[in-house]
């Protein structure tokens, strides 16, 4: 049996192996990576028959699809790494101007909460304020329960409002449409930051792992 090169595990083969190249390169090419993906999905509702109800999801919500897809691989990446990080490294910061990881982990959680509500089209949920020197224990629970929220959150969506005006950030407002290729984009860069921060502790990344050449 041949796989249809727009069939979705190519898809997020091409799009995963980005995230363990240098962070000048992530920054770019994962926003692209993201654009590129949901227009082949979009290519695909021409040029592959009806096979299963994935593939009938798929051609007729390329975008969603595309999103809750990456979804998956984000929760499962993002909290691997906040896991994999040592309590006591939590306030490591490779450049004094930069975030801690204990504030990138917040970050990750702030981002998703504010984003998925937005695409949704719900009031972002406002849980209790932490401090990114809480524990580790606290700082991971929260990622997770953001991750949750995205997926309850976006489960429903489909292609139907992509042109629809949403919050933003910066006060500004950008397509729904728009608002799901930026979250697939957020969810690399922040993943790629997480690498590099494990990788300068001596700590291989979670989708590194097992692969030739070690760190």
């Amino acid at each position: 049996m041949t796989t249809h090169p727009c069939g979705n595990g190519h898809l997020r083969h091409t799009f995963q192996q980005g995230l363990d190249v240098p962070i000048h390169t992530l920054v770019g090419a994962n926003r692209m990576r993201s654009l590129l993906k949901g227009i082949a999905l979009s290519a695909c509702v021409v040029s592959v028959p009806l096979a299963t109800p994935l593939a009938a999801q798929e051609q007729a919500n390329p975008i969603s699809t595309a999103l809750k897809s990456e979804l998956q691989g984000a929760q499962r990446n993002l909290t691997a790494a906040a896991e994999a990080m040592p309590a006591d490294k939590y306030g490591f910061k490779p450049t004094p101007a930069q975030m801690s990881f204990g504030q990138l982990v917040l970050h990750v959680a702030g981002t998703n909460y504010f984003m998925c509500a937005a695409i949704a089209g719900t009031a972002a949920p406002q849980p209790a304020k932490l401090d990114p020197t809480a524990s580790k224990e606290i700082l991971v629970a929260r990622v997770k329960e953001s991750f949750d929220y995205c997926s309850t959150t976006l489960g429903p969506m489909d292609d139907s409002k992509l042109s629809e005006m949403v919050p933003f950030f910066g006060g500004r407002k950008i397509s729904r449409g728009g608002a799901m290729m930026g979250l697939a984009g957020d969810w690399s860069d922040h993943y790629g930051a997480s690498a590099i921060y494990l990788r300068l502790n001596g700590i291989l990344p979670p989708t590194a792992k097992g692969a030739k050449g070690g760190m």
